[in-house]
């Protein structure tokens, strides 16, 4: 008699328990076990609302090259768009999915934008361009302590302070520098001058074309050679890869003058060595090329404060 009754206890738990689960409401996230701290609203930053479709495509500009990607769900594709860093495609991976996803995009400028994804037949927004704005916190109602996302190239460095002070170098346009340059062919390019900040080098470059027939920038290097080589010998050659790059030279058309601010990490150059910067002609021969000394290196100008309007 006392295993009978002791079973229907059990049971009566169980049904109870069962119960209980079915009629539980879903999670506000607001209470939590133990001692925690809620978020705040203050603390949230606010996603933009995004309306995709299975048969039509929405491309969203960003102002920077995208760095990374994250979809809520696989109701969502999205990719670069060819030949584009900082253009997103976005669609539907399936027709009218009715749950809402999200999206997260985080860009080369340390910029980080969120989206609340949505279903619909025919959105509206399908060319979305994001602006491209220093964020205050009363303005849109963002944390005004928001941190910016870092990027292991940079090391301790804002990747958005890197791009003021390159804009701020721009259109500063000050000439430190008046010795190093070469000229040959119409073409003349010049070093006006080399900063630094936090560890970073900033060069400062510029492309004069005193000719009729435009220059189409193949690339431009920075490397690191021996001042003497031994014929016979072969030559040691350290490339230094530009980080950041504002203005990034491509064309320079007849009678024309445009520069370039480059980023580069912090470097310094042997006795017996020198920093060549070359400039190459597609498809042509107006070649440029000049030498820094170390010399110069080490004056590089420190930057304290910014104007950028």
């Amino acid at each position: 008699m006392k295993q009978f009754l002791f079973a229907l206890a059990l049971i009566g738990c169980v049904c109870t328990a069962k119960a209980q689960d079915t009629t539980s409401t879903p999670s506000k996230g607001d209470y939590f076990d133990g001692l925690t701290r809620p978020l705040t609203f203050n603390r949230m930053i606010p996603p933009y609302a995004l309306e995709v479709t299975f048969s039509k495509t929405v491309h969203i500009i960003f102002p920077s090259a995208i760095r990374y990607v994250d979809l809520g769900s696989a109701d969502l594709l999205a990719a670069k768009a060819d030949g584009a860093e900082n253009v997103l495609r976005v669609k539907a991976a399936l027709r009218d999915f009715s749950k809402e996803s999200n999206l997260a995009v985080i860009t080369e400028d340390g910029a980080y934008y969120t989206f609340n994804v949505k279903y619909a037949d025919e959105p509206v927004k399908l060319s979305i361009e994001m602006t491209d704005f220093i964020h205050d916190g009363e303005a849109v109602n963002r944390p005004n302590n928001a941190q910016e996302i870092y990027m292991r190239e940079l090391g301790s460095e804002s990747p958005l302070l890197v791009k003021l002070i390159m804009k701020s170098i721009y259109k500063n346009d000050d000439r430190e520098i008046k010795h190093i340059g070469s000229k040959r062919f119409g073409i003349q390019h010049t070093l006006k001058g080399i900063y630094t900040h936090n560890g970073l080098l900033y060069f400062h470059l510029q492309l004069k074309n005193s000719s009729n027939v435009p220059f189409d920038v193949d690339y431009i290097t920075f490397k690191i050679v021996d001042k003497k080589v031994a014929k016979r010998t072969a030559i040691q050659e350290q490339v230094i890869v530009p980080l950041r790059a504002h203005n990034n030279l491509t064309l320079v058309g007849g009678k024309k003058t445009e520069r370039a601010v480059f980023t580069l990490p912090k470097f310094t150059i042997p006795d017996d060595k020198h920093l060549i910067i070359e400039l190459n002609e597609k498809e042509g021969g107006r070649h440029q090329s000049f030498v820094v000394e170390n010399a110069d290196l080490v004056r590089a100008k420190i930057i304290n404060e910014l104007k950028v309007k």
